[in-house]
């Protein structure tokens, strides 16, 4: 027991071999200390990347993709082409999108070049002078001013606020009629016949004059009110043009105006102007807009001056003549008009 003891102790030394080693370990100390005061006095120094060598190499690959032939530059963007248009791996256009893609351009294409010729062909067969679809509205439409709500002419003979409107209306629809104007841009007719013009269809046409004092005492040269301050309006009444339209026999189209239902003496005196009660030959016919820019649609006024007062009074205005119909019930604007007068003292 007393060996095994001794055999685990540390080994014995000289004395002079001990001082050696002790000794020994006071330099390396000295050494890791003088190491650890130049560590802490001299700071890290960082070493950064040599920059002007990056860009020696970037220049020298610049220099030598400049020294390639520019025909190998082409031939690689070729080849990048027909690589994005044919995936070799798919075996497949464009990668199946760009195929639908292809398709649907295609597909808008043609159909918006089909729409463009149909229009193109469409536009030849139409004329730009004269319609070709006349035939089918032999009977004008007829219009009235001053307009009216409803077609209700209401107004109270002692409140000027209730007709002013219709006063206000009816100047400014007659300016185009001033005797001035029509002296100057049309021209004196004859009455009684057509006014047909002969030569080509894109030719200027004349226009005969209707003189707004042609319309008398519903001009409002003579009465600036018209007739609404004294309880007797006026109302005038104009066909819808129809190019190429002529009244038939040569007989002019004539107003007619009474009351549609109830008492007939509701209405008593009625005055036309002009007195014919018609539409002259010579404002016939019509050649479009295009052409005849200056024509003016003669009038025919109706001058109520003396009406049943204090009561509604329905009362129909029809066209009269050859071929004319005034008649149709789901139409009161084809060869007729109805409205209501209401006048109050």
């Amino acid at each position: 027991m007393r060996k095994q003891l001794r055999s685990r102790r540390a080994p014995a030394f000289p004395y002079g071999y001990r001082y050696r080693l002790d000794d020994q370990g006071e330099v390396n100390k000295n050494y890791l200390a003088d190491e650890e005061e130049e560590a802490e006095a001299e700071p890290p120094v960082m070493v950064a990347p040599d920059l002007e060598e990056e860009e020696e190499e970037k220049e020298e690959e610049e220099e030598e993709s400049r020294g390639q032939p520019i025909s190998n530059a082409w031939w690689q963007k070729l080849q990048i082409l027909i690589e994005s248009l044919w995936d070799p791996e798919r075996r497949m256009s464009l990668a199946q999108t760009g195929l639908i893609l292809i398709i649907y351009f295609f597909f808008y294409a043609s159909l918006a070049a089909a729409i463009t010729l149909c229009t193109y062909m469409l536009f030849l067969t139409v004329n730009p002078y004269m319609p070709t679809s006349t035939e089918r509205m032999k009977t004008p439409g007829v219009m009235i001013r001053p307009f009216a709500h409803s077609l209700n002419f209401n107004f109270n003979v002692s409140e000027p606020d209730t007709w002013q409107h219709y006063v206000i209306s009816l100047n400014g629809f007659l300016q185009g009629y001033n005797d001035s104007l029509q002296e100057e841009m049309n021209v004196d007719c004859p009455p009684g016949r057509y006014f047909i013009q002969d030569g080509n269809e894109d030719e200027d046409k004349k226009a005969c004059q209707f003189k707004r004092s042609f319309l008398k005492n519903c001009s409002g040269l003579e009465d600036p009110t018209f007739g609404y301050s004294t309880g007797q309006p006026c109302i005038l009444l104009k066909m819808n043009r129809i190019a190429g339209f002529l009244p038939e026999l040569g007989d002019p189209v004539k107003v007619s105006c009474k009351v549609q239902r109830g008492d007939e003496n509701d209405i008593r005196s009625i005055n036309y102007y002009p007195e014919s009660a018609s539409f002259d030959l010579r404002y016939y016919p019509y050649y479009g807009k295009l052409t005849h820019v200056n024509y003016t649609s003669p009038l025919v006024a109706m001058h109520f001056t003396d009406v049943v007062k204090n009561q509604a009074v329905p009362v129909q205005c029809q066209l009269k003549g050859k071929g004319i119909i005034n008649d149709v019930i789901s139409d009161r604007f084809v060869g007729r008009v109805i409205f209501t007068l209401n006048i109050e003292t």
